[in-house]
């Protein structure tokens, strides 16, 4: 799996593994389950939107047509 975009919130994770999906590249959200450890803290830089190591240039491109991966 490779990281093609770290999420700074749950919502932007999500935003970026659903265009992913309708383009049918399998994506993962690493970290999703850590948000609920830290309570009301702030956690940076935990979520993380993985893809396969061969869908990796295409997410990559469509991430920044949405200016997600910048």
């Amino acid at each position: 799996m490779q990281v093609v975009y770290r999420a700074n919130n749950l919502i932007e994770a999500h935003l970026a593994r659903h265009a992913l999906e309708e383009l049918d590249i399998p994506v993962f959200i690493f970290g999703e389950s850590l948000l609920g450890g830290a309570g009301e803290l702030p956690m940076f830089g935990v979520l993380r939107v993985c893809v396969p190591e061969p869908f990796t240039d295409q997410a990559l491109s469509c991430l920044q047509e949405l200016a997600l991966g910048q």
